[in-house]
């Protein structure tokens, strides 16, 4: 069913290029969105409301989710999903709790103090997608770690359904957490909306979500006018596994990972050709029974792939060039192999700790970078939604001692009223 890559003998080759991953055309996208980006940032709600209308094909009656459908949508929510949700919850704020970052005071030198500070920003915008289902989860990912990071002000947006609103889960995920700001917008024009502002929407100093290629279009345009998180692309999964790994489980996290969608990346990764035929036969008989089997059928044919190497460390090493956004290591000494990894979103170690329990309940953030970015960078938590300030104070006597230093930097660049800034104090 996965096609199968041959890399044994072959370590000097890059993995990179020899990989199968989704590939998104951003760049292309970007021109496609530009005029609903523009549009919005000229004419405020009317342009949203006519790329709602366009795009979604509602035309909902309040932009902004009223305060009682929140009450109503929490008030009809299933109570073993409540408990869910209360539970992601609390797992995610212990988590992002042990994430904050307190002021330390640096002493430079006698009387010289340089004291790192952590300041929350003011306002973020939350992106929840909404296309083929609904991610309540979504909602805990991103509000938590911006409520712990201490941001006080905080709004959702979320693409309406046929009736003009987000899915009822997804408001009732926000009425649980108290984000009383919940916009029925989605795409590339919610981005918008949360740059530029609209009436009633201040503009956002942080946007955070995954999205689709237009909404990753959008924030790559509105990047510099305020912060994102990143560029989300197809969620992905790789699996170093050998032969401790149960290929019935093996074969059930690929299926998981495809359900997500037909761009979804599934790479197995191992030295053991007795496993990967196991893990053929169990997809044989899972993915003919899973209720999403032609979305599944379609990534593991498309952008996934066995691929067999000479050993666990060459597994290491390929793993490690194609960065996944998840990692399952399922091996024998998984724990000290797991933290040899340098590239991974987030890596999901032994055979009881799939990586859908990361996308609820396993208190790590599930908003991970993808398409090899995690290479260079990490998931969403706390300290995306803090900025960090030095503030720096010199006595006198500090000042004088370092003036002769900054006059022979300042007289080497040639910048002498930054000198003279120094030595007005000191003389």
């Amino acid at each position: 069913m996965l096609t199968r890559i041959d890399l044994r003998g072959r370590r000097d080759a890059d993995p990179r290029a020899l990989l199968p991953r989704a590939t998104l055309d951003v760049a292309a996208a970007v021109e496609q969105v530009r005029p609903v980006v523009e549009a919005v940032r000229d004419r405020g709600e009317q342009a949203v409301r006519e790329a709602t209308k366009r795009f979604d094909g509602v035309e909902p009656e309040h932009l902004r989710v009223p305060p009682g459908a929140l009450a109503t949508a929490l008030e009809q929510l299933d109570p073993a999903v409540r408990a869910a949700l209360e539970e992601a919850t609390r797992r995610a704020r212990t988590v992002s709790t042990a994430q904050l970052r307190e002021d330390e005071v640096v002493r430079v030198v006698e009387g010289a103090t340089v004291t790192e500070r952590w300041v929350p920003v003011g306002r973020v915008g939350l992106y929840v997608p909404g296309g083929r289902v609904a991610y309540p989860s979504s909602v805990v990912m991103n509000v938590v770690p911006a409520l712990v990071a201490g941001v006080e002000s905080l709004a959702v947006a979320s693409p309406p359904q046929a009736d003009g609103l987000p899915h009822p889960v997804v408001l009732a995920a926000c009425a649980l957490l108290g984000v009383d700001e919940v916009w029925a917008v989605g795409g590339a024009q919610a981005v918008a909306m949360f740059a530029y502002g609209i009436d009633g929407c201040p503009p956002v100093d942080v946007i955070t979500g995954p999205g689709n290629v237009y909404v990753a279009a959008a924030k790559r345009l509105v990047q510099g006018r305020c912060g994102i998180d990143s560029e989300a692309g197809p969620t992905e999964i790789g699996i170093l596994p050998h032969d401790t790994a149960v290929s019935a489980y093996v074969a059930a996290d690929l299926v998981a990972q495809a359900e997500h969608d037909p761009l979804a990346a599934c790479l197995l990764v191992t030295p053991s050709v007795e496993l990967l035929d196991a893990v053929d036969v169990e997809l044989g008989k899972q993915v003919p029974a899973t209720r999403h089997r032609e979305r599944v059928e379609t990534a593991l044919a498309g952008q996934s792939a066995h691929v067999l190497v000479d050993d666990l460390d060459h597994g290491l090493q390929v793993v490690d060039a194609w960065a996944a956004e998840h990692l399952e290591v399922l091996t024998a000494d998984a724990p000290e192999r797991a933290r040899r990894v340098r590239n991974a979103g987030a890596v999901f170690i032994g055979n009881h700790t799939p990586v859908s329990l990361g996308d609820y309940l396993a208190g790590s953030n599930h908003v991970l970078p993808t398409g090899g970015t995690a290479r260079f960078s990490a998931g969403l938590s706390t300290q995306s939604f803090l900025k960090r300030m030095s503030l720096v104070q010199y006595s006198p006597e500090a000042l004088a001692e370092v003036a002769p230093h900054v006059s022979a930097l300042g007289g080497s660049e040639d910048l002498v009223a930054h000198v003279e800034a120094v030595q007005v104090r000191v003389r």
